[in-house]
């Protein structure tokens, strides 16, 4: 199974490009779930390290939704629109969480393949610094990263929405690296 996280709080332009990549995967054959932040209550972690002597977060929130899914997937898209030039706070929350899943045990992660999706309101509004890091997340878990490769899609897929519904929708060059970046994801699951 997939597993697409949205980081974005509204159902606009990352949610939107999210479920297109999942519908390509479902065409391929892959087996998809989605997990969006949108209206749930995930707190950001406290490095408390309870879930290092526990095994499990101590903060019982919507991440506990997200736990088994990550269990059972063998992939993992995350998309985020840009704030500030990085990841939203929400996705960066998500990311900062899994920590309890790493403490329980440190290859919950290892061997999943990841990929990355990053939504901004310029062409060049940090896309890629999200994107960057989306992937350290996934090196420091043991998860696989795949981008869509050399010449339009070197890190993951990224948009231009022009801060709007309807401009990510019209941003070929988006769909194009979006393509480019599930269908290396793909062949490298199939393979692997």
């Amino acid at each position: 199974m997939i597993v697409g996280i949205c980081g974005s709080p509204r159902k606009q332009a990352t949610e939107y490009v999210l479920r297109e990549a999942l519908k390509m995967l479902e065409k391929m054959g892959f087996k998809t779930q989605l997990f969006t932040v949108r209206g749930k209550n995930i707190s950001f972690c406290q490095h408390c390290d309870y879930c290092l002597e526990n095994k499990e977060c101590t903060i019982k929130d919507d991440m506990y939704e997200l736990y088994p899914l990550l269990k059972d997937s063998e992939g993992i898209v995350i998309a985020t629109p840009v704030y500030n030039g990085g990841v939203s706070a929400q996705i960066k929350a998500v990311m900062d969480r899994c920590r309890a899943l790493s403490a329980a045990d440190q290859n919950f992660f290892r061997y999943k393949v990841g990929m990355a999706i990053a939504v901004g309101g310029d062409r060049m509004g940090g896309q890629e610094l999200a994107i960057q890091q989306i992937i350290t997340f996934y090196v420091l878990n043991g998860i696989i990263s795949v981008s869509g490769g050399s010449f339009g899609a070197n890190l993951g897929a990224t948009f231009w929405s022009k801060d709007t519904f309807d401009g990510v929708k019209k941003d070929e060059e988006g769909f194009r690296s979006l393509r480019k970046t599930v269908k290396s994801f793909a062949d490298f699951l199939k393979k692997f």
